[in-house]
């Protein structure tokens, strides 16, 4: 159903004379890397380490990796422009091989007459697929291109909507094709339009209205249970693609501004056992906005956001609500 692209990298290695590759995968795709190294070893000759630490997205390319092997091959993600070049990396992107066909015709009814298209980067290819379907059935299509921290237009990634945000004012509604309510829930919160979700492996359909009520309602109450912090542990990731050093330094001025006490922590990896030693009233995470969303129920601390820091400090007003994003002009 993924396509590996192993001949893509068959040849990059044999082409600079690698001796050594080390490779990154999502957990999704590790299963895969027995097969996969056994075949690039045998046909290249290189020696090929897993760095079996998890993987997130583009974000996470491991800084060490010469330490390991001379190249990296990075699997399931596309490169972040903002984060520059390294010759010695190869992104392999790694697609659905799957068709719309017509399964977007239950769409129809439910999509304005203005449509952005929106995927995950394994579901891309379908995008142009998706565009003449619904253009031959009478909608306008808008595939927008994001910042400098995205590869290609119509993507998004947890931590950037801006391929949403620079056609919002141009459609009615967004179409997205992929898996899960996280991206296609980023979009919902940080624009003024509706998300239809289109699952390209089951072929439903769904609307997001429901699971945006419940998320607001979730982080107005831990909003709540934060207002009148006075410690707060400010967080910063070592990774590259995370780092939001400025922000910090921004957030713990004003916290000490208002009076308030805070520390910031750097840490490559985030997780609650790592911060039980912390005496403090509430986490403010400036790495991927992810771990506040998804992970809040395994802290023993409110785990803010940096707009939700905000409402808390009063410099944003709760219907000001927006979901946190990392843009390149917030990174060193």
């Amino acid at each position: 159903m993924f396509d590996l692209r192993l001949d893509e990298v068959r040849e990059w290695v044999l082409s600079r004379g690698y001796r050594s590759v080390a490779i990154q995968m999502p957990e999704g795709l590790k299963s895969s890397a027995p097969r996969a190294i056994s075949e690039l070893s045998r046909s290249t000759g290189a020696v090929f380490i897993l760095l079996g630490d998890p993987c997130y997205g583009a974000c996470d390319l491991h800084p060490r990796y010469r330490e390991f092997a001379q190249a990296l091959v990075h699997f399931g993600h596309s490169p972040m422009p903002s984060l520059g070049v390294d010759e010695d990396v190869l992104f392999i992107e790694v697609f659905h091989q799957g068709r719309l066909d017509d399964r977007l015709q239950a769409a129809l009814p439910r999509l304005g007459s203005r449509v952005g298209l929106l995927a995950t980067v394994q579901y891309l290819p379908l995008l142009a697929e998706a565009e003449e379907y619904l253009a031959r059935n009478g909608r306008e299509i808008r595939v927008g291109r994001g910042d400098e921290r995205i590869a290609h237009p119509g993507q998004v990634l947890g931590c950037n909507r801006s391929a949403a945000e620079g056609v919002e004012d141009d459609v009615d509604c967004y179409l997205y094709i992929g898996e899960g309510d996280f991206h296609p829930l980023a979009v919902s919160l940080g624009t003024e339009k509706p998300v239809l979700v289109f699952n390209p492996l089951d072929g439903s359909l769904r609307e997001l209205d429901e699971k945006k009520e419940r998320m607001l309602r979730h982080r107005f109450a831990v909003l709540q249970s934060a207002m009148d912090t006075r410690r707060f542990l400010v967080l910063v990731s070592s990774k590259t693609g995370q780092d939001r050093s400025p922000v910090a330094r921004q957030l713990m001025e004003q916290i000490h501004r208002q009076g308030r006490e805070a520390i910031m922590v750097v840490m490559d990896e985030l997780s609650p056992d790592r911060l039980l030693h912390y005496d403090v009233d509430a986490y403010v995470n400036t790495a991927c906005p992810r771990i506040a969303l998804d992970d809040q129920a395994a802290y023993r601390r409110p785990m803010l956001t940096v707009p939700e820091a905000e409402i808390v400090l009063g410099l944003r007003r709760w219907e000001d609500y927006r979901f946190d994003a990392i843009l390149p002009s917030q990174q060193r």
